[in-house]
């Protein structure tokens, strides 16, 4: 038993031996490993030294390159993807007839088409912009840039002191939003859905035709007012009125917009032909074209060479007149007009096209609203803090020509539906408005060129006294 004891004991003795040998080799093992390792990880960090900022060369490098290579694809998307950006050349051309002739003609009619295509292309940025912000702040954008083109030309033409080219261009603006570009969206979206009747939101058509008749409103007092002559204060009463007046218009458009935007959104979604409202499908849904920053910044660079183009086109309509034969009245309510409403035209007709109707809507008759209840009365305070006396008289002549087309385009929309006859209609009311324009001799410049004239005959005869 002694025996077999020691022999036991010798054999645990052997085993822990052998255990303490096998724990101390894996140890020293592991140990070696380990620095090993941390030797490997030294040398690699030393070599990876020279690495890493070759990399931080090569990302600099990346960087200029993706900036580069993102302005050059904006700059294509922007100016590349549009037939209609074939224009573009035509405002450097304007700069460069003023500058080396004195043809007004051509400098108005280049500069003229110049500003098509970036009164289009801001439309489009804004509706980039547009996707980024969601649809309540999409449709203050819209309402900011939707005419900045009619305001951009109409400050230039105040800043002129040609109060009477700001009046007609601003009513010009709606008559063009209110017969020619919804009676060619009426007609278009008609012909290629001739098989059925078109449908759109009658309740926001209504809404939009009693603003139209509130701004009538705004416009026929003074221009009553200073032809009835029963005035407090001669002279001081009519443009006290007017600018009364402009600040309530202002007061209800924001109301306006806030009870558009917030209070009834479900009110102006589409209707279908059963006359009840669809949220329209995810398949019609667009996506960007260019970042939310790339929006942002192509907004100030468009709104910039706008305006620029806008001073060498109000400065040559006078002379543009003379040139052409075509009445100051014609040029102010017909042609510049149509320059900024040439992203609206388009768009409207694609959209009846496409059996949007109620985006058609929104686009010219959303638009008329905009510069009669904005725009004008915005003017007119424009005008009161520079100086400036910008009223709301415009006028029997142009007054009564927008009341009779706020009639007529609220007569067609109280149905609710639309067809290429109603849009014939509306298109050949226009004409008859163009044409009377074309032979409308404007009263007030007339008294202001005969006062001129006096004024410079009697500056003639005080020179002679005195010399005598």
């Amino acid at each position: 038993m002694a025996n077999n004891n020691s022999q036991m004991a010798g054999t645990n003795s052997h085993f822990e031996m052998g255990s303490l040998e096998e724990r101390s080799v894996l140890e020293f093992e592991d140990e070696s490993l380990v620095s090993n390792g941390s030797i490997d990880r030294k040398t690699h960090s030393l070599d990876a030294a020279p690495v890493k900022s070759f990399s931080i060369a090569n990302s600099e490098d990346f960087g200029r390159n993706y900036v580069r290579n993102s302005m050059l694809r904006s700059i294509k998307i922007v100016f590349f993807s549009d037939k209609i950006n074939l224009l573009v050349p035509c405002g450097f051309l304007a700069i460069l007839v003023d500058l080396l002739t004195s043809h007004h003609g051509w400098v108005f009619l280049l500069s003229l088409l110049g500003i098509i295509p970036l009164a289009e292309r801001l439309g489009w940025a804004t509706e980039q912009l547009a996707f980024f912000t969601g649809a309540t702040v999409g449709g203050l954008l819209n309402a900011t840039f939707g005419n900045a083109t009619e305001l951009i030309i109409s400050i230039h033409a105040m800043r002129s002191g040609m109060i009477r080219v700001v009046q007609q261009s601003l009513l010009g603006s709606i008559l063009s939003n209110m017969l020619l570009v919804l009676g060619c969206a009426f007609f278009c979206g008609g012909i290629v859905h001739s098989k059925k009747e078109q449908v759109f939101n009658k309740s926001n058509a209504v809404m939009n035709s009693g603003l139209l008749l509130m701004a009538v409103m705004g416009l026929l007092f003074p221009a009553v007012l200073h032809f009835t002559h029963t005035e407090l204060h001669f002279g001081k009463s009519e443009l006290a009125l007017s600018r009364f007046s402009s600040c309530i218009m202002l007061v209800a458009y924001g109301a306006y917009l806030f009870f558009q935007l917030k209070s009834e959104q479900n009110l102006y979604s589409p209707v279908n032909e059963e006359g009840s409202r669809t949220n329209g499908s995810m398949d019609d849904e667009e996506s960007p074209e260019i970042s939310k920053w790339e929006s942002i910044i192509w907004l100030f660079v468009l709104t910039a060479w706008i305006s620029f183009l806008s001073e060498y086109l109000v400065n040559a309509i006078e002379g543009a007149s003379v040139a052409l034969n075509i009445p100051i009245p014609f040029i102010s309510v017909i042609l510049l007009p149509i320059v900024g409403n040439a992203a609206e035209h388009a768009g409207a007709i694609m959209f009846a096209m496409k059996d949007k109707l109620d985006i058609s809507l929104g686009v010219a008759i959303g638009s008329s609203t905009q510069i009669s209840m904005f725009g004008i009365p915005f003017c007119v305070v424009v005008g009161w803090i520079w100086g400036h006396p910008m009223d709301l008289n415009f006028q029997i002549f142009e007054t009564a020509t927008l009341f009779m087309t706020v009639l007529v385009v609220a007569f067609m929309l109280q149905e609710g539906t639309s067809n290429y006859f109603k849009g014939l209609m509306l298109l050949f009311c226009y004409m008859i408005v163009a044409a009377s324009f074309f032979v409308h001799m404007d009263p007030k410049s007339i008294r202001e060129s005969s006062l001129s004239s006096h004024c410079g005959l009697m500056t003639v005869l005080q020179f002679c006294w005195f010399t005598l």
